[in-house]
């Protein structure tokens, strides 16, 4: 049954596509970070859904006028130079084949994300971007929230097989970068019930989070809660807030919970934080001797018995920044850092300068979440391998698109749309009728 439900979702939404490319670029999102194929159990399993939706948007943004150069932000710049930066690193890596194999697959996430940024222009195509990023992992975070309570904690949350977010510390740090989003989207709903609805969903992701059992996602949850209190208005009525939240969240979790966040001032006699250390020396030692890094595929006895201070004990770098810093060298490391700087200081922008017109407003939000998720990124991300999941690279196009549209004094140029339909008093964005005139930048009708 999932799997049909699956087929007749994506095939009609891919041929809309044709026609419609910006409808194809969200299914690609969804499809590509919730990986709602792995929850099926029969043919769609292994589907390939994204191939096929993905092709019929290309075709879709080659056919269609309403597109623009995706290369209208620094951020996307510095994205770019980063993919050609790991296609030369590929061609001198220890092993070139199996690199090959992880460039496509990141080859294909970035020129989407470059896709979907080309066909995302207005308002309302924004705020269903984020609608689409956000709730395709808060999904898992209802879930494993529900879960979390119902087992008192003392099971660990996992994502879909498969997927960059299998693993349960990788889930717990996706769910994070996602609570701002999900905080970003309340802000704009009109009603009560709605809003608490979105609150019980930020609760549920931070109780999944906690309940993966994740050491990095507990120093992540922190650094964006020192924000969340560093930003506030009233430092006292926020701090007092997270305080009541935590006694009322932490004496819930079991003593294995609490074992395990022991071990964060006890790492020297933790077996997996040890692997991970060694892992980091051996990037590092690989780095110091290799210009272009070693290559994708560098996690082996070989390069190992060649870097790393323990040979035998053999793991993946657990961080984004030593897996650029091995994979791909110390330029590579320099072009990625930059890329998250960039769009740091974007993010900033639109809160320090979207507030200067009514119609942008909502930018300045939107801003000051995305440095939130940004944060928890950057803090959970130093002992994850998350160096090419999909989410951060598609928050940096949502807020390039942004800060252009505000830039560029997008609302001047937007029509004024009526909703055909509702899904729980929301709007579907799609199908609606013009109600309004669009507008030039000198505001005269089009």
């Amino acid at each position: 049954m999932r799997d049909l439900i699956l087929a007749m979702i994506i095939i009609p939404g891919g041929l809309i596509a044709l026609r419609h490319p910006f409808v194809g670029a969200m299914l690609w999102t969804w499809i590509s970070i919730m990986n709602p194929h792995r929850m099926a159990w029969g043919f769609a399993y292994d589907a390939k859904f994204g191939m096929f939706v993905a092709l019929c948007t290309l075709i879709g943004v080659l056919m269609t006028k309403e597109k623009r150069n995706p290369l209208i932000g620094t951020p996307m710049i510095w994205m770019v130079i980063l993919v050609v930066w790991m296609c030369i690193t590929t061609v001198f890596a220890y092993s070139t084949a199996e690199s090959v194999s992880q460039l496509e697959k990141v080859l294909k996430i970035d020129l989407m994300v470059l896709v979907t940024l080309m066909l995302v222009r207005t308002k309302r195509e924004m705020y269903v971007y984020a609608w689409v990023l956000a709730f395709s992992l808060a999904f898992y975070g209802i879930k494993g929230g529900i879960f979390t309570l119902m087992s008192g904690g003392a099971h660990r949350v996992w994502g879909p097989s498969g997927s960059y977010i299998e693993e349960n510390n990788a889930l717990a740090l996706a769910l994070i970068v996602t609570i701002p989003l999900l905080r970003f989207l309340q802000m704009s709903l009109q009603q009560a019930w709605q809003r608490h609805a979105m609150t019980a969903a930020m609760v549920l992701c931070g109780i999944s989070a906690l309940g993966s059992h994740s050491r990095g996602a507990l120093l992540a949850i922190s650094a964006m809660l020192l924000i969340f209190w560093w930003r506030g208005k009233n430092k006292f009525g926020t701090g007092f807030v997270i305080i009541l939240a935590a006694g009322l969240m932490l004496p819930f979790m079991p003593e294995e919970w609490w074992n395990r966040m022991a071990t964060i001032q006890t790492y020297e006699e933790d077996q997996s934080a040890m692997g991970r250390i060694n892992a980091w020396w051996m990037a590092w030692n690989l780095a110091n001797d290799r210009f272009f890094g070693g290559g994708f595929a560098i996690y082996d006895g070989f390069i190992f018995s060649l870097y790393a201070p323990d040979p035998t004990f053999v793991v993946s770098a657990h961080s984004i920044y030593f897996t650029m810093l091995g994979e791909h060298g110390f330029v590579g490391l320099f072009i990625y850092l930059a890329l998250w700087i960039a769009t740091w200081r974007s993010a900033g922008w639109l809160r320090k300068n979207a507030g200067k017109d009514p119609e942008s407003v909502w930018a300045v939000q939107l801003g000051g979440m995305a440095q939130v998720s940004l944060l928890g990124f950057a803090v959970g991300g130093a002992f994850l391998s998350l160096a090419y999941f999909d989410l951060p690279y598609n928050l940096a196009a949502l807020v390039v698109a942004v800060r252009y549209w505000v830039q560029t004094r997008g609302w001047e140029r937007e029509p004024i749309f009526e909703p055909n339909a509702k899904i729980l008093g929301i709007p579907l964005f799609f199908g609606d009728k013009i109600v309004g005139p669009s507008k030039s930048v000198s505001g005269q009708p089009t």
